[in-house]
């Protein structure tokens, strides 16, 4: 799916003529000739992305005639090294992967009798005013999904795609590590237009089932080279940054309109 390129800690993952959908910063739909994979430092604080991700295309020499246009190409950034890039191909799908867990996001899910994972008793909290966004792109961990096919996607079937990609990287990442992802998680979805037409994407499915692999072998690749001389965050307390969705909703029946038929 990919012609891979590493300079300068940045990657170029090429193709032209794709259509990607991005999850990430300045993300949606876009059609460009590649994406892009950047690590930056740490202690990295640049508010304006778009123009921190140009200079580092630049620096690596991505801005030739052959890149696409510094402002249309999709981007995702990381704390973690490109080395720990992982990529894995099976059938119409391929993945590529990087892995950080410094800022873990976990989500207790409670028993019957409403205790959640930590033992606690939950609590209905539903009328709180929401905690303060924190800019998550700033943190040092994330992993980032890039997922692809060589079939031509529909429109809905493309977003699957992201959701597909999603799942298989929490049901990766909690027997793993015990969490479903990281506070700053991407998923970036790409297909080649001018391949064979596709209308679904959903797990049962060539493209669904292949991606699911792809996602989960290339995960484990990645966490295993970022993790080698190191375990990561045993727990969101353990961990430099993190979250804990400790917080309960409002549940209610949808009332049946008995009227309607």
């Amino acid at each position: 799916m990919f012609e891979a390129t590493v300079r300068g800690e940045v990657c170029r993952l090429r193709r032209p003529g794709t259509r990607w959908l991005s999850t990430g910063h300045d993300g949606g739909e876009s059609r460009a000739d590649a994406a892009y994979l950047v690590s930056v430092p740490e202690g990295w604080d640049d508010v304006d992305v778009a123009s921190y991700v140009a200079r580092r295309r630049r620096a690596a020499g991505f801005a030739g005639a052959s890149d696409a246009p510094l402002d249309a190409a999709p981007a995702l950034l990381t704390g973690v090294s490109m080395r720990h890039a992982h990529r894995a191909r099976l059938g119409p799908a391929e993945a590529v992967v990087t892995a950080g867990l410094s800022n873990p996001a976990a989500l207790p899910v409670p028993d019957e009798s409403g205790v959640g994972d930590d033992g606690r008793a939950e609590t209905l909290d539903a009328d709180r005013d929401d905690r303060d966004d924190r800019d998550d792109e700033r943190q040092i961990g994330t992993v980032n999904v890039v997922i692809g096919t060589t079939r031509s996607l529909a429109p809905g079937a493309l977003a699957n795609l992201v959701a597909v990609a999603a799942e298989a990287k929490a049901a990766t990442l909690l027997p793993r590590t015990g969490v479903p992802g990281t506070t700053s998680d991407a998923v970036l979805a790409a297909c080649d237009p001018a391949g064979e037409r596709a209308a679904f994407s959903g797990s049962a499915t060539a493209v669904g089932s292949a991606a699911r692999a792809c996602v989960r072998d290339a995960l484990l690749a990645a966490l295993e080279s970022r993790y080698d001389s190191e375990d990561p965050p045993k727990s969101v307390a353990a961990a430099e940054y993190g979250t804990v969705t400790d917080r309960r909703a409002a549940v209610e029946s949808i009332n049946v309109d008995s009227e309607g038929g």
